[in-house]
């Protein structure tokens, strides 16, 4: 490519990682608010989470068009290619993070007498580590790095086990005081919602290991 082009494509990759790295901080902070409003029955923290996801939605058709745009004009190979096909992918991941965030702030009008919930201990621990994984797997896509890209994908496994036991908890709870059940069902979505933002992470934490690399971490594990 020319000098200009070249100059103009590194400006394009430039402002791409910005726009994701904006998603990020975005989701990031959508997840703490979520929480935090529902442990403290904070309905109007609720309705802001809420409002705030369309600029998520707003980015990410922003991703979208501008990846389009130099796929179509600049003709990338190689690592460029790997980066572009990564941040299009990665956009579309961070939103639904976000739309996760939005699901368990939706829910805080929802739960009466939350704090009969014995196992409610777990689930902010829960929404801590579901965090972080987003938080440090997103600073492993700006450094493009793949070592904490795979520390990302082992700690799913944390998640999935406070998962279990949440689980178990509320059921026993239910069982043990029917009159919670509509409450506690709640509560359940809510894991439901943080199992899945690890999970997403992990999807992240394998597209920048595959952006860094040009492999993804199971091809390398067999």
């Amino acid at each position: 490519m020319a000098e200009h082009t070249v100059k103009a494509f590194d400006e394009d990759i430039t402002r791409l990682r910005g726009l994701i790295a904006e998603m990020g901080g975005l989701a990031e902070v959508a997840i703490h608010e979520a929480m935090e409003a529902l442990m403290n029955g904070d309905e109007e923290l609720g309705r802001e989470v809420v409002k705030r996801d369309k600029k998520l939605d707003s980015l990410e058709m922003e991703v979208d068009t501008m990846a389009v745009r130099m796929l179509a004009l600049r003709a990338p190979m190689a690592d460029d290619l790997r980066e572009i096909i990564a941040a299009l992918k990665i956009a579309g991941v961070v939103e639904r993070i976000g739309d996760y965030a939005k699901n368990i702030a939706k829910r805080v009008g929802r739960i009466e007498g939350r704090h009969r919930f014995e196992p409610l201990t777990l689930i902010p621990a829960m929404g801590e580590l579901a965090a972080e994984m987003v938080h440090d797997v997103l600073t492993a896509y700006a450094a493009r790095d793949p070592i904490v890209a795979r520390e990302v994908i082992e700690r799913d496994d944390r998640v999935d086990a406070f998962y279990d036991s949440i689980f178990r908890n509320l059921v026993s709870y239910m069982v043990e005081n029917p009159a919670t059940i509509s409450s506690a069902a709640q509560y359940l979505f809510v894991a439901r919602n943080l199992e899945r933002i690890g999970d997403h992470a992990t999807n992240v934490a394998e597209m920048v290991h595959f952006a860094a690399t040009g492999a993804y971490p199971d091809d390398i594990d067999r």
